[in-house]
């Protein structure tokens, strides 16, 4: 009977799943950008770099992973001042009523490769819709003495500005848009464990 007992309990431990783990995102060293296309010659690039939000994530299985993040929006730099402005008006991103842009994780899926489907809605003027974008698998926690475990994360993918309503419209000669409608967004992130509660 000690044996029956002894082998019940070793196999209901190996069943157990992993327990979530909270991450939070640390804005020092994570970055959401976009690349857009300016009268159809050249990309212009911009950079967010007020991004926060938390990931619950048990260091094991990514499709059971939870992301949930936020980007301010007067964070913006396209290391053009007057170009940043304009973005932060009613044209574009109408930072003044929508000062933040969020994502929330719905589904990852597995497609290969160690790369993931991340679904989730994504909120943009007060416009939430659904995306898609490529998840790049974590890194390999990096532990280091006295400090808090770190992991690593990039995720990137199209969006149409206009399903957000992002209006600004400019028709140049020969039917090229001034600023086309889709961009390319890829967010990279550093994370931090967070201590479980009751612990220090």
């Amino acid at each position: 009977m000690k044996i029956l007992a002894s082998f019940t309990i070793a196999l209901l431990l190996t069943a157990a799943p992993a327990l979530a783990q909270s991450w939070r995102i640390d804005p020092a060293h994570s970055r959401a950008q976009f690349t857009v296309r300016h009268m159809g010659i050249a990309n212009i690039r911009g950079d967010f770099g007020a991004v926060s939000g938390t990931i619950e994530f048990d260091g094991k299985d990514l499709t059971k992973a939870k992301v949930n993040a936020s980007v301010d929006v007067n964070s913006i730099t396209t290391r053009v001042i007057k170009r940043d402005e304009h973005i932060k008006t009613d044209d574009f991103l109408d930072a003044a009523n929508h000062p933040m842009m969020t994502f929330v994780s719905t589904a990852i899926t597995p497609k290969g490769d160690g790369k993931y489907n991340m679904t989730g809605n994504l909120t943009i003027r007060g416009n939430t819709k659904p995306v898609t974008f490529e998840l790049e698998a974590p890194s390999a926690p990096l532990v280091r003495k006295g400090e808090a475990t770190r992991i690593g994360a990039a995720a990137s993918g199209w969006i149409n500005r206009k399903d957000f309503g992002v209006k600004y419209h400019e028709v140049l000669e020969g039917g090229i848009l001034g600023v086309d409608d889709r961009l390319f967004i890829q967010l990279d992130v550093e994370l931090i464990q967070q201590a479980a509660q009751g612990t220090k």
